[in-house]
């Protein structure tokens, strides 16, 4: 146990959760999150509390246990993890550790290698260890879509020189295909668990629908072959950023792992152009295809959770037998085969836990020496046989189960395995079809029986019935079938007489006023009449007057209706109208104005048409030339009136862009209102400028101005021309400010003992300064002193020559160490004439023109030699996150200028001093 407080700031304690539990031929090897410590023991196989090796789980086991990880060891003793190395798990990684082979991982903070993975499982197959994963698709550029795939990479690699060191060189992935077949193929993208059979060179896998979406799964299987044909093919590869993914030819056909020689290991013969390539060909072009076009089992609304697979050998051939855990917490047992009256065949569903209660299983295992199945849920592990052959007492039970592990022994008449059957002669097995076994199926009556007497209790009374029954049991409805719709039973020949239910009380008169009727009911049903009694003798209804003595008052009435109005348009559809008036009151009902449509035919077209739009640049090149637009619009409507035409609203909009790209386009938009042919309007005066956008390297002002109408006339004003004009500012330059390089390597001490001084330098040209930009601050020499130990002899060393006095000597010193064990023997002061310095009496000019061009000529030919250097072996990033405008600005282009003239000079600059 461990506590939490020390990490996450829990109260409670914690356990040690184990996430990798692997056996070595004689050891165990565990890795705990160990209270985000992460640990791994190895211990005996024999005797667990034995401990063999303690070592650090990091990169082997994650911190947190919500953290997603696989792992497995080879024969080798290497163990391979798939998990994320940091405490937050932002860096997924797989690692390579323990064993004899370097430690290995992927690119770190490479989303392009792995992409928010989560890690399904690892095998160990030949040369290569296989990953299966999904992960969000890197290649998928509209949204996000998640991808499984399988990643693969050499047992035997050992990581580059110089480039992709301590990373793996032979990484691959290919995205794994499980696709239900048609016209538009439906995926299930999501990896969920896989199934590795060695025997047969197979890997089943379950695959889901996304979490989001409407719940389906479907279980492909795929070859060995297949997945190394998909990494035999070409790469996908993505040139920067911006670009897409495109086809890009494998440089190495039908690659094999490396083979450890005698100069290096696998790796020796890595170019620096093959690591190039691994480092950006990864992702493979072709996709891994299924062993068959539809998956081998599909089911809608469930998801799949674990899968484990058993070879069971039947009467005939061996037959792969599913074991599909769901989310709901039952198994599903179903047959693996690309035959198509077979495919998709479940033998039987077992329910684990009680009804109601639903768990998903978290893992399963088989053992074959004890013939079960074990399942692991949330709390506890549960054990099940993998066949239950004793359940079909009948020969027709056993064969209709379609189940591989059973037959019908005729020897023994009972359902065995193959294994538990007397001869395999007398053991039959029939397996061409599906089982009906847990499929859904609707139910169906059988056959009435005969009519027998019988006694009817309706509530009113027991008489004496024939009756008889049916049931629905031809089929019975099954896992989860609709049921027998009908009656179960009919009962015939039991006679009664009807009788009258009383009265009903009486109803509302059918008159408020004058004599009217009211009415009362009986029914025949007390009891009703049944299998052949009379019906009930008399009438049903009961009639009499009503409001005899209520006189009614006057009737109250609308008039005629009124002549029709004047239509309201002479054209184009109008309305007219008609009234009349209640008489007697003012209760009549329904309208007393009535209008109807009129004057329908078409009014004449007039048509306006507006002034032209100055005109507009629409497309800039980079040599200058432009493209100009203008713009007017034409209204038309039929009217009556010529002068009621209306010019449509007219939208305005204009955008200015910098052409550097440092700010965002502003837009400026004006609309104006509906206005009437024949208006007159004006421009305001300008406004004043507004500020520069920038300080430099040319931004932009604006000023506006707005359109209004003479002063007493309606209407809203159009006015031709834009509201808004703009102007570059600020072009010159921005100012650069210097920055020190790094500081160069220490030189040689200037002695060899004595005490000496040696100096690094450093230069203000990370930039330069540059547009009156500030200059570097600081030292551009350090210096520092080294050997500083006695030389032999005793004497330190001499100091410096100094400077010529008047007698024009120079002198120099040294010192006796204390430290030293020999005598110092010789003067402590030394002096010589200052003529006898080397150089300065014979220097001459022609010494310093000979020097100049030898100078001269060497500086040219180192030039010519860089530049070859350059041109050959230097290549651009294939991973560069810069992007470069298409068209650079002015000032880049002078930069680019002004360090082309520094680089092709320094040299010449370099030879002279």
């Amino acid at each position: 146990n461990c506590d939490y407080t020390r990490f996450k700031h829990f109260t409670v304690e914690c356990q040690n959760y184990i996430r990798v539990l692997l056996v070595n031929k004689t050891e165990v090897i565990t890795c705990g999150t160990n209270a985000f410590q992460p640990l791994c023991i190895t211990r005996e196989v024999g005797n667990m509390s034995s401990v063999l090796d303690r070592v650090n789980g990091v990169a082997r086991c994650p911190y947190d246990p919500r953290h997603n990880s696989t792992a497995v060891v080879t024969e080798s003793g290497e163990l391979y993890a798939a998990t994320v190395i940091d405490f937050s798990g932002r860096d997924p990684v797989i690692y390579r550790s323990l064993g004899g082979m370097p430690p290995l991982r992927t690119a770190q903070y490479n989303s392009k290698w792995l992409n928010e993975p989560h890690f399904i499982s690892a095998y160990d197959v030949g040369l290569f260890t296989l990953f299966f994963l999904r992960e969000n698709a890197v290649e998928h550029d509209c949204g996000k879509t998640v991808y499984s795939r399988v990643a693969r990479v050499c047992k035997n690699d050992i990581g580059g020189r110089f480039l992709l060191e301590d990373t793996w060189t032979t990484f691959m992935k290919a995205r794994l295909n499980c696709s239900r077949s048609g016209e538009i193929p439906f995926y299930y993208n999501e990896l969920q668990s896989t199934f590795y059979l060695p025997e047969q060179d197979l890997i089943y896998g379950i695959f889901t629908t996304n979490v989001n979406s409407i719940a389906a799964s479907a279980v492909c299987a795929f070859n060995l072959s297949s997945i190394t044909q998909a990494f035999n093919g070409p790469f996908r590869s993505q040139e920067n950023p911006r670009s897409t993914w495109l086809p890009t030819p494998n440089p190495i056909q039908n690659f094999q792992c490396g083979t450890v020689d005698d100069d290096g290991g696998p790796n020796s013969g890595l170019t620096e152009r093959s690591l190039q390539d691994a480092q950006r060909l990864y992702l493979m072009n072709e996709v891994v295809q299924p062993i068959s076009v539809d998956p081998l089992v599909m089911q809608d609304d469930v998801r799949f959770s674990r899968l484990v697979v058993d070879i069971v050998q039947g009467r005939d051939t061996l037959y792969h037998v599913m074991y599909i855990g769901t989310e709901y917490g039952t198994i599903l047992k179903a047959l693996a085969t690309t035959n198509k009256s077979l495919q998709g065949c479940y033998l039987e569903e077992i329910q684990l836990l009680p009804p109601g209660m639903r768990e998903p299983i978290l893992s399963l295992q088989i053992l074959h020496s004890d013939r079960s199945l074990f399942v692991g849920l949330n709390n506890r592990v549960l054990k099940i046989p993998l066949e239950r052959c004793s359940n079909y007492k009948t020969e027709t039970l056993c064969l209709e189960a379609r189940d591989p592990y059973c037959g019908w022994d005729r020897k023994q008449r009972s359902c065995t395995t193959l294994e538990d059957s007397s001869n395999m002669s007398q053991w039959s097995q029939n397996i061409t079809v599906c089982p009906l076994r847990n499929q859904t199926t609707n139910g169906s009556f059988g056959p009435w029986a005969a009519w027998q007497p019988c006694r009817n209790d309706d509530g009113d009374g027991t008489s004496a019935c024939l009756c008889r029954s049916r049931d629905c049991d031809s089929p019975p409805a099954r896992c989860g079938g609709r049921g027998c719709e009908g009656p179960t039973i009919e009962v015939s020949n039991c006679s009664r007489n009807g009788g009258w239910t009383p009265w009903s009380s009486w109803g509302q008169c059918s008159t408020t006023c004058g004599t009217g009727f009211e009415m009362r009911q009986r029914s025949c049903n007390n009891p009703s009449p049944r299998h052949g009694g009379r019906v009930c003798v008399g009438p049903v209804r009961d009639e009499r007057f009503c409001n005899e003595g209520v006189s009614c008052p006057q009737p109250i009435f609308w008039s005629l209706w009124g002549s029709w109005a004047k239509c309201s348009a002479e054209c184009g559809g109008g309305v007219h109208s008609r009234v009349r008036s209640c008489e007697n009151g003012n209760s009549c009902p329904g309208c007393a104005l009535e209008y109807k449509a009129c004057n329908l035919e078409a009014c004449p077209e007039v048509k306006r048409n507006t002034p032209w739009t100055p005109w507009m640049p629409v497309n800039v090149t980079q040599g200058g030339a432009r493209q100009e637009q203008r713009i007017r619009y034409m209204c038309r409507a039929q009217l009556a009136d010529p002068h009621e035409l209306q010019i449509g609203r007219r939208k305005v909009e204009t955008r200015f862009c910098p052409n550097d790209g440092t700010a965002a386009c502003e837009t400026d938009s004006e609309s104006t209102e509906l206005l009437l042919a024949g208006r007159c309007s004006g421009w305001s005066s300008w406004e004043t400028w507004s500020a520069c956008s920038q300080d430099c390297a040319k931004g932009y002002r604006t000023r506006k101005r707005t359109c209004a109408m003479p002063e007493g006339k309606p209407a809203p004003p159009v006015c031709r021309g834009s509201p808004v004009e703009y102007q570059d500012c600020n072009s010159h330059a921005c100012p650069v400010g210097g920055a020190w390089s790094c500081w160069s390597s220490w030189s040689q001490c200037s002695v060899p003992c004595g005490g000496g001084h040696y100096q690094r330098t450093r230069s203000c040209n990370n930039p330069s300064p540059a547009n009156g930009g500030d200059i570097c601050i600081g030292l551009h020499t350090e210096e520092a002193l080294c050997n500083t130990y006695t030389c032999d002899g005793g004497w330190m060393a001499w100091s410096l020559w100094s400077a010529c006095d008047d007698a024009g000597l120079q002198v120099r010193s040294r010192v006796c160490g204390s430290q030293s064990s020999a005598p110092c023997v010789g003067n402590s002061t030394g002096q010589r004439d200052c003529n006898e310095i080397p150089g300065e009496a014979t220097f001459t000019s022609l010494h310093l023109i000979a020097t100049g061009v030898s100078c001269f000529l060497g500086a040219g030919l180192l030039s010519f030699l860089v530049y070859v250097y350059c041109q050959r072996f230097h290549k651009p990033s294939q991973e560069s996150a810069v992007i470069h405008p298409r068209i650079p600005a002015s000032a880049d282009i002078y930069a680019n200028i002004f360090a082309d003239f520094f680089n092709k000079n320094i040299f010449l600059f370099w030879g002279l001093t």
